[in-house]
């Protein structure tokens, strides 16, 4: 555990020093774009903190290599140099995107690159989890074709909620921290393996960086991760998920951790819950409109929020709650009886529904007072230039 720390205090450290350099040279040399129709704040803010979580996370796996406690990872190089050959496709593109405004095709392509790295170098989806023992997912082709999408869906779910100061931020700390706890019990329970090791050290690093970012982009903030910032986090992310997905053997668990087995399954779904439930709106609502499922626009969940009362902050706290209740439910079934677990959630779930809608709440009470202005002319309005000033509004 001591050296799964260290590798994440070295990638924080790096992180906050590159990020705040970046912060200062961007507003000395306006390294900035213009706000945008669809951006929800409203002051220029540099877009380039990705640049400083890809260094802080490529040190951090520096200083693995070095740590023969990480020999299992490194043994075979083979999908630790894919995944961070990917990272850097990645970045590329982002940057950018962050500079230039690429068209969405471009991006896609070189998600898909990227994408296709990993799998080339063996991360992929090449099983499912069953009591039974592995299922195959099917031929080669078919695990190559579920493995593309894998990856390419979460690394757009993720960057299309990047909407908030902290949004992205957070909600990475809190599914990555559910995953890496999951995938080291994993390794101690099942045995050591090189993607179970890998993905506890990718979700460590990705911590790190994570929290490292964080005081430059806490509300309001400072430095933006931009496109490849995000795009970087739901790549590793993804990438992450598919090693022990690909790799747990669930026969070999015993009777008592029979549920657990398809946690594999689960949990990336759980803990990407809200990015996965805000990409599919969108795509919807924008099809529906008879426009391309990639154009931009204003109308994502945390655009929702703000719509209908919630502060900058209260909005954050929300997807923070959601991420949380669900990630957490998931892998509580590891450590206490199912009735408790659903338990949790169903609490969990009820107080995060009560919080998302507290604002509608109050504006009904208000309207039911006597001499109460209307609700809809009570209170100062939320969008437009006099919104709280949120981070960059993302596809």
């Amino acid at each position: 555990m001591i050296f799964y720390l260290l590798a994440g205090l070295i990638s924080a450290v790096v992180t906050f020093g590159l990020s705040a350099l970046i912060w200062k040279l961007g507003m000395r040399y306006r390294l900035y774009p213009k706000i945008r129709a669809r951006d929800v704040h409203t002051r220029p803010t540099p877009r380039l903190g990705g640049i400083a979580m890809f260094i802080g996370m490529l040190v951090a796996f520096l200083f693995a290599s070095r740590v023969s406690y990480f020999n299992l990872v490194f043994a075979d190089p083979g999908p630790v140099l894919a995944i961070l050959g990917a990272a850097v496709i990645i970045v590329f593109i982002g940057v950018a995107d962050d500079i230039w405004e690429l068209d969405w095709m471009t991006k896609l392509a070189g998600q898909i690159i990227a994408a296709g790295l990993l799998a080339w170098k063996g991360v992929q989806l090449t099983s499912l989890p069953s009591p039974f023992g592995g299922l195959t997912v099917g031929s080669p082709y078919m695990s190559l074709i579920f493995s593309l999408l894998a990856v390419v869906l979460v690394m757009n779910a993720v960057n299309w909620i990047d909407g908030l100061d902290g949004l992205v931020v957070g909600v990475a700390i809190i599914a990555n921290f559910t995953f890496f706890v999951y995938s080291y019990i994993l390794a101690k329970v099942g045995g050591q393996t090189e993607y179970f090791n890998l993905a506890s050290l990718i979700t460590a690093v990705l911590i790190g960086a994570c929290i490292g970012f964080l005081p430059l982009n806490w509300h309001p903030a400072k430095l933006f991760m931009g496109d490849a910032g995000s795009m970087l986090l739901g790549l590793l992310m993804a990438a992450s998920a598919i090693s022990v997905t690909g790799s747990i053997q669930p026969g070999s668990l015993s009777p008592s951790q029979l549920f657990p087995a398809f946690i594999p399954i689960v949990l990336p779904l759980a803990i990407l819950l809200v990015p996965l439930l805000d990409f599919a709106l969108a795509v919807g609502r924008r099809l529906r409109a008879g426009i391309s499922p990639w154009a931009a626009d204003r109308k994502h969940l945390h655009h929702h929020l703000l719509d209908i009362g919630h502060s900058h902050f209260r909005a954050v706290l929300v997807f923070y709650s959601w991420t949380a209740v669900v990630s957490l439910g998931c892998l509580l079934f590891m450590f206490i009886p199912m009735g408790w677990v659903l338990a949790f959630i169903a609490v969990g779930l009820l107080f995060c529904t009560w919080f998302t809608l507290i604002p509608l709440t109050r504006r009904r009470l208000a309207a039911a007072r006597p001499g109460t202005a209307r609700p809809e002319t009570a209170g100062p309005k939320t969008s437009g230039p006099k919104t709280p000033e949120p981070k960059k509004g993302t596809p």
